[in-house]
């Protein structure tokens, strides 16, 4: 009888190939029997490690029939480092597998992949490095006759493993549509060294990224290799600017400081050899940035800090210099607090584009504005495409399908009963306790990311988890783990991490971070738990993700994740370079299951925020005398994304469904003079004669130092009189310090610090307990001045968060 078997061959040629330390991915292997799947399996290995077939099968169990819990949990989670074995052994038969032709002939076709070694999705793993992980396995059905070399090694595989899994990610079509990186001049052909192909997605932008200057936006899942796209739109500015290059900046904008400084170190290594520089900017950087930025090429920044510094920019050539405008995770537009900033700084960037035409006669000395924008799987991309486009040239939108991505996702939610008595802290403190049974059934024995609601909750979580299971982990991990856990500073992730569980939280030591991810990259640990923050920020791809509940706790209440959150940290499951399938579980209640199974399938379609907040963003532009009477106030309205989507979607907006196009204009503009009326009702702005606005004193600070409206509201009610201790109660509840938030285990040391009477207190105590976000921040701010240490890492970050904007705000 025919078994179905996946074959790794080693041939003699292999062997050497090794031993002379080549890291070529090793032959193809073809079975003469079935002419149709003729398929390549290639094992590469550390050069030099004996691949012997007993040090692997010993990370199987000898019987698969006592497969009890705990048993799983024995067998190493992880592979032996030098070696790769691929354990596909589903539970369940939800695995989308599709059937996929591999064309591999004995053609030319197959000397020319023989030589390059063999294409590879791994766009992040530098060649040089050992592959260690199962990225480029086929699976491939054979007959017990073709097992003949020695040293092949027989898997158990899918129970239905005549399906073929292509794992180049060009799912069925000919490879000859894959890009070779060769296309691109030599001088900059180093940026993209790490691979020797482009992957579909690339390779399916490359000739509107490199060959035009069109504008550009590509809705792709997470892992598809976006950055490359970008790296490949810098290309073409540079093959068209003439050297020197003195006068032309890049802007790279990310939604979150974390990716703005992930970028900055890759890209530093990268452009830096070419002769270009980067410098990054997020948080409140000061005025001598701006110097800076001069000498840059690259800036890297995030929406807020980019508006707070174009807010200046008529005396600031530099936004006149910007020849190329990345913008990275351009869903975020929906989010409704930071999406208007967003929407309104790109719609700056084309203002700056047209009042240069208007400015300049000879329209030819104005150096075109080129948008890139990416974004995750979204249904209304062609929308951002629209709102990117020119006068003269529509933008180009790009749509890869999720069966595009090169590692294929399994998405699982799992609905949990949740009585309506248990609060949500219950709630979650009973997932704690399914979390080992996940693990176990989903993870294939392949590091796991658990993404916890809150910081204590992370701790928790991985407590729990530590006693429930064992990892079995190999003596050279146990060692591995023991050197990084002695260089630790918390003791409590110091004895969990020896159990090859840890945590990992933006209120942890800097250097703790840095070794927990280290060892998570690696492979040596196999659970890591974490707060939604890494989801964005840094790249830990893992083979399972499992979102411990959807509710997280903002601001002192609970609220779900908003659709970029989830898909955020989504996209973490099975990065190309390591992976060829990724599974991503939910755990929510049993009420809103459905809800997130709708959002997995193709999300909702992005809306504008900007409506929300106009009258900040109106006062700015008006300041920056891009809106200078109410026509051009339509006009600029014009340019953003909130105009396109209102035209479309017009109940969304609050205005009636029936409206044609003049109606909409008509209700824009009059929420446009709402809002002037607002502002000139404080005094912000003042109509001259002519009807033309012209910002105040008051208005041009509120801009300058980027003050929220209902801040400016609440100043103009200080009569002068007020006590110091009156105005540090007020500060405290300005509408900035919101992101400041107070935590249950902050308490103990916040009221020691109001009122004790062994030590040294606040000036001005507070009555009663602390109990509110407001109260914490006067704590703060009192203790600060009063120079009174606090022992607390987190509390520390928070003081410099509140003295950063506190001195935009005083």
């Amino acid at each position: 009888s025919e078994k179905e078997e996946l074959q790794l061959s080693v041939g003699d040629r292999e062997k050497n190939s090794c031993r002379r330390g080549s890291l070529k991915m090793v032959s193809l292997f073809l079975s003469s029997d079935q002419d149709e799947s003729k398929a390549g399996t290639g094992v590469s290995q550390q050069p030099g490690a004996n691949f012997s077939q007993n040090k692997i099968l010993s990370n199987f169990p000898e019987n698969s029939d006592d497969e009890s819990v705990h048993s799983i949990f024995r067998k190493s989670l992880f592979k032996m480092s030098g070696y790769m074995y691929k354990n596909t052994e589903f539970k369940d038969s939800s695995m989308d597998v599709k059937e996929i032709d591999t064309y591999l002939n004995k053609s030319e076709n197959m000397k020319e992949v023989r030589e390059e070694g063999l294409w590879r999705n791994n766009h992040h793993v530098p060649i040089t490095k050992p592959i260690t992980k199962d990225s480029d396995f086929t699976l491939h059905r054979v007959t017990d006759g073709d097992i003949a070399s020695k040293t092949g090694i027989k898997i158990k595989s899918f129970s239905n493993a005549s399906e073929i899994l292509d794992m180049t990610g060009t799912t069925g079509r000919k490879l000859e549509v894959l890009r070779a990186v060769t296309e691109i001049p030599t001088q900059f052909r180093s940026i993209f060294k790490e691979f020797p192909y482009f992957n579909y997605a690339q390779s399916k932008a490359l000739d509107d990224l490199l060959y035009t200057d069109r504008n550009f936006v590509i809705c792709a899942p997470t892992g598809s290799g976006k950055t490359v796209m970008f790296e490949l739109a810098i290309t073409r500015l540079l093959m068209e600017a003439p050297l020197p290059w003195l006068n032309i900046k890049v802007v790279y904008m990310a939604p979150i400081k974390a990716l703005c400084s992930q970028r900055f170190d890759d890209w530093k290594e990268k452009f830096g050899p070419i002769g270009l520089s980067c410098k990054e900017l997020t948080g409140d950087t000061v005025m001598d940035d701006l110097f800076e930025i001069h000498h840059a090429h690259i800036i890297i920044t995030t929406p807020e800090k980019w508006d707070s510094m174009t807010r200046r920019w008529r005396d600031n050539s530099i936004v006149q210099l910007v020849r190329l405008f990345l913008i990275d995770e351009v869903h975020v537009i929906k989010d409704e607090s930071r999406g208007a900033t967003l929407e309104v700084v790109v719609s700056r960037m084309k203002t700056v584009q047209s009042s240069l035409w208007r400015l300049l006669e000879n329209h030819n000395t104005v150096p075109p504005l080129r948008f890139v924008a990416v974004s995750a799987t979204i249904p209304n991309a062609e929308d951002i495409a629209e709102w990117l486009s020119d006068s003269k040239m529509p933008a180009v939108c790009l749509k890869i399908d999720e069966d595009q991505r090169p590692v294929k996702l399994r998405k699982i939610v799992l609905g949990f009963p949740c009585s309506d008595n248990q609060t949500e802290f219950k709630f979650d403190l009973t997932l704690n306790y399914k979390i080992a049974s996940i693990i176990q059934t989903y993870s294939e024995q392949k590091p796991a990311l658990v993404f916890c609601a809150t910081r204590k909750g992370v701790q928790q979580a991985a407590s729990v988890l530590a006693k429930d299971s064992k990892f079995l982990l190999s003596i050279e991990q146990k060692k591995r783990l023991q050197r990084s856990a002695n260089s630790l500073k918390d003791s409590k992730l110091r004895d969990l991490l020896l159990y090859g569980v840890a945590y990992h939280h933006a209120g942890m030591e800097i250097s703790d971070r840095k070794i927990i991810e280290g060892a998570f990259t690696v492979g040596d640990l196999p659970v890591l738990f974490t707060t939604s923050t890494l989801a964005v920020g840094v790249n830990l791809p893992a083979h399972l993700v499992v979102i411990k509940s959807t509710m997280h706790y903002v601001g002192g209440v609970f609220q779900e994740y908003s659709e970029t959150d989830i898909l955020q940290m989504i996209g973490r499951a099975g990065r190309p370079q390591f992976d060829t399938t990724a599974t991503a579980v939910i755990m929510t209640r049993w009420s809103t299951r459905e809800k997130y199974i709708q959002m997995l399938n193709g999300a909702d379609i992005i809306e504008s925020s900007l409506h929300r907040h106009l009258v900040e963003h109106l006062n700015a532009e008006i300041v920056l005398h891009t809106v200078t009477d109410v026509t051009v106030a339509l006009e600029w309205i014009r340019s953003t994304f909130l105009y396109i989507r209102a035209l479309k979607n017009p109940t969304h907006y609050g205005f009636s469904s029936g409206l044609d196009k003049i109606g909409i204009e008509a209700k824009l503009q009059e929420l446009c003079l709402k809002n002037l009326n607002d502002l000139s009702s404080f005094d912000l702005i003042r109509k001259d004669e002519t009807n033309n606005f012209k910002p105040t004193e008051t208005g041009r600070l509120m801009a300058w130092y980027y003050i929220a409206f209902d801040t400016v509201k609440q100043f103009f009610t200080i009569k002068g009189t007020e006590t110091l201790n009156e105005l540090i109660t007020m500060i405290s509840n300005c509408t900035e310090f919101l992101d400041v938030k107070l935590r249950t285990n902050e308490k103990k040391i916040l009221n020691t610090l109001n009122k004790d009477k062994d030590k040294i207190t606040i000036r001005f105590p507070m009555e009663g307990k602390i109990k509110t976000r407001e109260m914490k921040i006067n704590c703060l701010i009192q203790a600060q001045l009063g120079c009174i240490p606090i022992q607390d890492f987190t509390l520390t970050q928070d003081t410099g968060r509140i003295f950063r904007n506190g001195l935009r705000v005083t």
